[in-house]
């Protein structure tokens, strides 16, 4: 770090896109000495300077956050710590509207900036046609590997892949995430069961299905709560009745996934689990499984990525609520196409049985990331 002022303080960052979200990206250098996941209050104030936040109006307006949760997020990158992996990577989820940074779970999307971002800042070195980066993501533990293509020894920004929700086209990303299940429970099922029943604040039940591959999710029929997930995100963003019920249903989840109490859930945990609303899908012959997700008590434009991947192992899962959505029945390992507000993207997950467990061993998805802008973030 470095003055700028007498006023402001300069910290070297670069401002990113990785797939349908947008991220500040850090050098761990250049930022106080922290121990990711678990010792980052260093960090905190610093976040949310950068990005506006709280912001009570909801827009972020003195920072570079969006005023969305998929805008509002900060990627600090560093060298390993593991000897599997070529750098290490902690995400932080930053509130718009309250003092809040989360570094529990990671965003799939902004992590397929990270290796690109690792390769064009010199953390690793890459020659040839394809960068291979192996990403330890510090607030699940796992890795992810990265392949894109180089030209000249940086990472190609121009291309023909396409991602619904995002304009235009970009070099494709592929991101494998290993072993993701567990991520933040250490079990893929963390009540051992594919279905469970949660009590509500009101004292009503609702059936779930609580999976942890990635990101912990809660998937629950979006006929349950009075949803087709043919509605737009504005839609369901205006039902404010909708979006309570849901937020009953994350803190009742997040307490029987063991991640906190429900005040915790309600006070200081504001983004874990997801909440997965599922349907079939509209047209079989397009898509696999609809959803609709609601991220930081936000309905998601498109889908959370880490969701995305959690769904598709969930439908390979025999009992889950996802596996009985699928139009194509559950238990193989090639794509399921995942019916979101933007679009459909495809996930592959490849799983296989010990007995009656299912083991999650990889999800892969394809992404595209851009550096939007590279210098300095001015904080108060």
């Amino acid at each position: 770090m470095k003055s700028a002022s007498s006023a402001q303080t300069a910290i070297r960052a670069a401002y990113v896109r990785g797939g349908t979200s947008r991220a500040i990206v850090f050098r761990a250098g250049d930022l106080p000495a922290a121990h990711p996941p678990h010792d980052c209050a260093a960090w905190d104030r610093i976040f949310l300077a950068a990005l506006g936040s709280p912001d009570p109006g909801g827009r972020q307006l003195d920072g570079l956050g969006g005023g969305i949760s998929s805008l509002s997020k900060i990627a600090v990158v560093g060298p390993p710590s593991r000897a599997d992996a070529d750098v290490d990577y902690t995400f932080a989820q930053v509130a718009v509207t309250e003092p809040l940074v989360s570094y529990r779970g990671n965003c799939g999307n902004i992590s397929s900036a990270i290796g690109p971002f690792a390769v064009e800042e010199g953390l690793v070195a890459a020659s040839g046609d394809e960068a291979v980066v192996r990403v330890h993501n510090t607030n699940t533990g796992k890795i992810i590997e990265e392949r894109f293509p180089l030209v000249d020894g940086r990472p190609v920004v121009r291309g023909e892949a396409t991602i619904a929700g995002v304009a235009g086209t970009g070099a494709p990303i592929r991101l494998a995430f290993r072993d993701p299940g567990g991520a933040a429970t250490g079990k893929l099922l963390p009540t051992g069961n594919a279905r469970d029943v949660l009590t509500l604040a009101d004292g009503t039940t609702l059936d779930v299905s609580l999976v942890d591959a990635a990101n912990p999710v809660v998937f629950a029929a979006a006929s349950d709560l009075g949803v087709t997930c043919t509605e737009s995100a504005d839609a369901l963003a205006s039902d404010g009745a909708l979006l309570r019920r849901c937020e009953d249903v994350r803190v009742a989840a997040a307490a029987a996934m063991g991640l906190a109490t429900e005040r915790e859930a309600r006070t200081t945990m504001k983004n874990m689990p997801l909440v997965a609303l599922v349907a079939p899908p509209p047209d079989p012959a397009v898509a696999d499984v609809a959803v609709r997700a609601i991220s930081s008590g936000q309905p998601h434009k498109a889908v959370p990525l880490t969701a995305a991947m959690c769904l598709a192992i969930a439908a390979a899962i025999p009992g889950t609520i996802v596996a009985g959505m699928v139009a194509r029945g559950a238990g193989t390992d090639s794509d399921v196409r995942v019916a979101h507000p933007s679009g459909v993207l495809p996930v592959a997950a490849r799983v296989r049985r010990d007995g009656d467990a299912v083991i999650a061993e990889e999800g892969v998805v394809y992404r595209t990331a851009r550096r939007l802008m590279q210098g300095e973030v001015l904080i108060p």
